[in-house]
């Protein structure tokens, strides 16, 4: 079976783009990890949120935690699935490109600074 391409997580639609995240509550620090391989073989972007999954305030740290890394207002991400579970599905409304674009060059800022740690 084919690998999936780096950016399988990310998946343009007409509103925006539908982002597949796999969070971890009560962690001990809030962080976009980086990508991982879900049991499916499909490519999710990690987080980790210090929130508890209690009352949904793990979802609303992970929201909190995508818009300030990104830049985007919260009001731009809507959970559409996995609301009780780990591995969720985010809508990031807005113009598709432009999102891809941004997230794009997020994801390789965050490897080559891994690089470049690395090589120190």
């Amino acid at each position: 079976m084919p690998r999936p391409s780096r950016q399988s997580w990310i998946v343009p639609v007409e509103r925006g783009l539908r982002l597949a995240v796999r969070l971890q509550p009560g962690a001990a620090k809030t962080a976009l990890v980086g990508l991982v391989t879900g049991a499916d073989g499909r490519e999710m972007l990690a987080a980790r949120v210090t929130a508890p999954p209690e009352g949904g305030r793990a979802n609303a740290a992970l929201i909190a935690a995508l818009a300030k890394t990104w830049r985007l207002p919260k009001g731009a991400f809507e959970i559409v699935s996995g609301r009780a579970d780990r591995n969720k599905t985010l809508l990031v409304a807005g113009d598709p490109a432009a999102l891809q674009a941004k997230l794009g060059a997020w994801m390789r800022d965050r490897e080559a600074a891994g690089r470049h740690g690395r090589e120190r």
